[in-house]
């Protein structure tokens, strides 16, 4: 399931580069203390990895400039919040629905609307589209004994292969087994990514390489679900693998789905 949140104001907005953190602490700190201590302290774990499943996309804007060390945004300002557990997304829905004002770090801004986004129709193979960047990425040793983390490139093998990994890992998170072989299908491969569709990240501190653009992919439903609801590849809720469908393969077309409005004006449009 999924939210797209509006935000207005009645000036620019001032965002810094890097604002994966102050999103993600704005999510949690809109959650019912129920479901944000659990989220945050554990999520679901499997092994070393504990899984959030959820994830949110950048922010987007009519307009959007630098400014120093950071952005301007030209109000209205759009979030899309995305999560395998309905609970986390009415929690979050009633919490600005009560308020009139927010703050995302030092800006304050409004909400100005909450719509329902309907999932996509499943089919086997789609052209999808990054709301946020998809990282992948090893640890390896170098000669000296250190961690270096590398990360790969649409391009590169491992991007498919880990991706599919990452899958898997969630789908026994969450059905405590693993895929059957019918389920156990995913591939993937650039549609229009090119070197500008590389994003840098940097959260609390650390440098995070992810990319944007758009990809064919073939995948299997269970698969498709999770990686709409919660994302693609690990760091989903750091603001991660964040996807929309944009078209079926067999298509010449775009088709839309609308929304539904839970607060304020405005009837907009969904590609899938």
């Amino acid at each position: 399931m999924r939210l797209k949140i509006t935000f207005d104001w009645s000036s620019r907005v001032f965002i810094p580069f890097s604002y994966n953190h102050f999103v993600q602490s704005f999510i949690y700190t809109n959650l019912d203390r129920s479901i944000a201590e659990p989220l945050h302290n554990t999520g679901i774990p499997l092994g070393k990895r504990r899984f959030k499943f959820f994830t949110f996309s950048r922010l987007f804007s009519p307009s959007i400039k630098k400014n120093g060390k950071g952005w301007l945004f030209k109000p209205p300002i759009t979030l899309y919040l995305s999560a395998r557990d309905v609970r986390l997304l009415e929690s979050f829905a009633l919490h600005l629905v009560k308020v009139e004002k927010v703050r995302m770090g030092k800006s304050e801004l409004t909400v100005k609307s909450i719509e329902v986004i309907k999932p996509p129709v499943y089919t086997t193979e789609v052209i999808i589209k990054t709301l946020s960047p998809i990282t992948v990425y090893s640890t390896l040793l170098t000669g000296d004994g250190k961690k270096k983390t590398y990360y790969y490139t649409p391009f590169e093998k491992e991007f498919e292969s880990l991706l599919r990994d990452n899958l898997k890992r969630k789908f026994k998170a969450i059905y405590g087994i693993e895929p059957e072989e019918e389920d156990d299908i995913f591939k993937i491969e650039p549609y229009s990514v090119n070197k500008n569709s590389e994003a840098i990240i940097k959260f609390k501190g650390i440098i995070i390489k992810g990319w944007m653009g758009l990809y064919k992919v073939k995948i299997s439903k269970p698969y498709f679900e999770i990686a709409y609801d919660a994302g693609l590849g690990p760091k989903n809720s750091q603001g991660f693998g964040m996807i929309e469908v944009v078209r079926k393969r067999t298509q010449k077309r775009k088709e839309s789905n609308g929304h539904y409005m839970i607060k304020g004006r405005g009837y907009g449009e969904f590609s899938g």
